[in-house]
């Protein structure tokens, strides 16, 4: 809703109360979701820029050099309160909008990543919507043959009553021929393609950027819209055919705020005007307040010259889809809507496009670190539990719903990275953060998610070429929110800037609240990173292969996966070296006899049972923190000959090889046999097949 002083400034600036169309425009542009007003001035503060950056944030979708030949369209997106509210539409339609937003550059969609948080699956209600988040975003991305290549789980009690999904796309564009959604010039004819225009989705926008209460479920699905991927695969095939023909001046998704949204944006370097009544409408008797606000699915807007018009249309027709020419761009800076004639909307568009007011909100340093307490149980009983807790288990049972190989460029999903071949090289892809780490220290833990994910290539021999980002949050209005916030973003920017990467993109979903349970999520500035290597053939250590750690553990068990079983407590993680990337990086990528994992979520243990599930070990040091510490920029290698790791900072500490995973230290051993380690990695299979 808008504030008492938003109606001020409106007012003042109209000098007149604004229409009921006016209204809702600036209801939804002014949005959190649309307008980034808490952000605005900490986003600026971001390295966007760098050699390979052709376009940077601003439009649907930021353009990257990948070679001379081609270049990749890349988006972050939310779509997280309508995921609480109908999981399967919500979730399916956020990869329907991201999908859109790269298709809107010119650029054919080729990949998507999904990090997921939900709460703890031990309660029916998260595992139902964990179920059909899944089914939502596989069943779409399926059905318009974008293959999920690479996700990310979290699961806390914070996200109970406000489950995560965000998405990430990657699309091909040629380096000189992508669209942008800005127009062009005055006289441009504006024609909507796609879906009907119905009734779903009213209010999408201004719905982002609320919490949620007790019965959101009912009053807020009319927010949620209904996604066809069947007529998003022919609008797909359509738009790129039409951007072939090097006829589209802009293009611009239809996503949150409707058509309002998309055409007043799009026509900010000029004005627009807009015929409410020539849009193509799914239902009679649409008021002019639903044909622009509604968030109906699968639509594009795109600015042609007149004369193309009728080229634009035989292609749309071609495909089976729906298009109307509903207005044109202006000179004067103005966006206007008419409704069978009449005025109904004319505003400014500065005013409507970029003068949301921000809000400036006190900031508050919270420390939420507990004392260390060591945990019950011997180490062998702990690390079973570590193995089986759904963040470390196997992710089969999502793996299986989603069609890796469709497009036929995937290389390999599993280890840290997954690999697309792209021009003989490889496109690596990583995404997430640990809310956990994030919580007891934003900068370092934010610092970290970027680090973490630059780890994940570097085991695949890649090296980062972007930065995506989704800041979810809770409220704003709590200064140590807004604390949270501001020293995430400060975080991420300098850890991009220490690996010399630019943030080319992102979103921003504040207010992930509940009512309805009490809680509010961790803060979650997810990550989505691409990266660019040779093409190598996956390597799997065999028995007799000496195991390298690189780094030191340290004191820091707070955040970690045995906090989150054991409550265990400690200290904040500090901020990782990301001294070992290069080295890593580099003799991954010149050696087939060399094998490499990063260490996070689950520490050391989980990348023994990841890189070497049989192995005999011998560590220094208290196996408690050496096992289960998750101390950021290290990592565990694998290597044929010892000649392989020369010149590496590493310390040797086994072999692969023998019936078990045997660990030893100064304080005991643990052995952990391979059906009981097989058992407690497929616990989040067996928990959602029950």
């Amino acid at each position: 809703m808008l504030s008492a002083g938003d109606m001020e400034q409106i007012r003042t600036a109209l000098q007149r109360e604004p229409t009921d169309v006016e209204m809702a425009c600036f209801e939804n542009l002014w949005s959190e979701h649309c307008s980034y007003r808490s952000t605005r001035a900490l986003l600026k503060t971001l390295p966007t820029t760098g050699p390979d950056v052709l376009l940077g944030p601003g439009d649907d979708a930021a353009i990257v050099r990948f070679s001379d030949r081609i270049a990749l369209a890349v988006s972050m997106e939310s779509h997280n309160h309508p995921s609480y509210v109908d999981p399967h539409d919500g979730a399916a339609t956020g990869v329907g909008g991201i999908v859109r937003d790269v298709l809107s550059m010119g650029a054919r969609p080729i990949a998507l990543m999904d990090p997921l948080y939900f709460g703890p699956l031990e309660k029916e209600k998260n595992r139902y919507l964990f179920e059909h988040v899944v089914g939502g975003i596989g069943g779409y991305g399926n059905c318009i043959g974008v293959p999920v290549v690479r996700g990310d789980l979290c699961f806390d009690q914070g996200y109970s009553g406000n489950p995560l999904v965000n998405v990430v796309c990657v699309g091909l564009v040629a380096p000189d021929r992508f669209l942008t959604a800005r127009v062009k010039r005055p006289g441009s004819s504006l024609v909507l393609i796609g879906a009907s225009t119905g009734r779903d989705g009213l209010g999408g926008a201004s719905f982002a950027s609320r919490d949620l209460s007790e019965d959101s479920e009912a009053s807020d699905r009319p927010s949620v819209q209904i996604g066809d991927p069947f007529t998003e695969k022919l609008l797909i095939e359509a738009i790129i055919e039409m951007a072939e023909t090097g006829k589209i001046l802009s293009c611009r998704d239809l996503g949150a705020a409707g058509l309002a949204g998309a055409s007043s944006e799009m026509c900010s370097t000029f004005g627009g005007l807009i015929r409410a009544d020539r849009v193509h409408q799914r239902e009679r008797d649409m008021h002019p307040v639903e044909i622009m606000l509604a968030e109906s699915q699968e639509r594009m807007l795109i600015e042609v010259d007149p004369g193309d018009v009728p080229l634009m249309g035989r292609i749309a027709e071609k495909y089976d889809l729906k298009w109307s020419e509903i207005g044109e761009v202006i000179a004067e800076p103005f966006y206007r809507v008419t409704f069978h004639g009449r005025m109904v909307c004319d505003l400014p568009i500065d005013l409507l496009v970029t003068h949301a007011p921000p809000c400036a909100w006190e900031q508050k340093t919270c420390d939420t670190t507990r004392q260390f307490s060591r945990p019950g149980g011997d180490i062998r009983t702990l690390a079973l539990l570590v193995l089986s807790n759904p963040e470390v288990a196997r992710k089969d049972w999502v793996y299986e719903q989603y069609d890796h190989d469709v497009q036929l460029r995937t290389v390999s999903l599993g280890g840290d990275a997954a690999v697309l071949r792209l021009e003989g090289q490889a496109l690596a892809f990583s995404c997430g953060c640990n809310p956990r780490h994030i919580h007891l220290s934003p900068y370092n833990g934010t610092a970290n998610a970027v680090l973490e994910n630059a780890s994940n290539l570097a085991c695949v021999g890649a090296r980062p070429i972007c930065i995506l980002n989704c800041l979810n949050f809770a409220s704003p209005v709590h200064p140590e929110i807004y604390w949270q916030i501001s020293e995430s973003v400060r975080g991420m920017g300098d850890e991009a800037r220490t690996l010399g990467v630019p943030v080319v993109g992102g979103n921003v979903s504040l207010y992930n609240e509940s009512d309805e349970l009490n809680t509010q999520i961790k803060p979650t500035p997810s990550i989505g990173m691409l990266g660019k290597g040779p093409l190598l053939d996956p390597v799997q250590p065999d028995d007799g292969w000496e195991l390298a750690l690189m780094g030191d553990a340290g004191m820091h068990l707070g955040g970690s996966v045995l906090d989150a079983v054991t409550g265990c407590g400690g200290s904040a993680p500090p901020r990782g070296d990301a001294k070992f990337l290069a080295p890593v990086r580099e003799r991954v990528a010149a050696s087939a006899d060399l094998a490499a994992t990063d260490i996070s979520q689950g520490g050391l243990l989980a990348a023994l049972v990841t890189l070497a599930p049989r192995a005999t070990v011998r560590l220094e040091g208290d196996l408690l923190r050496e096992l289960f510490s998750e101390t950021c920029g290290r990592f565990l290698l694998a290597c044929r000959h010892r000649d392989a790791l020369a010149g590496l900072p590493c310390r040797i500490i086994g072999s692969v090889g023998g019936d078990s995973l045997r660990i030893t230290g100064d304080s005991g051993e643990v052995v952990l046999g391979p059906d009981e380690v097989e058992a407690a990695l497929g616990s989040l299979t067996r928990i959602m097949r029950r």
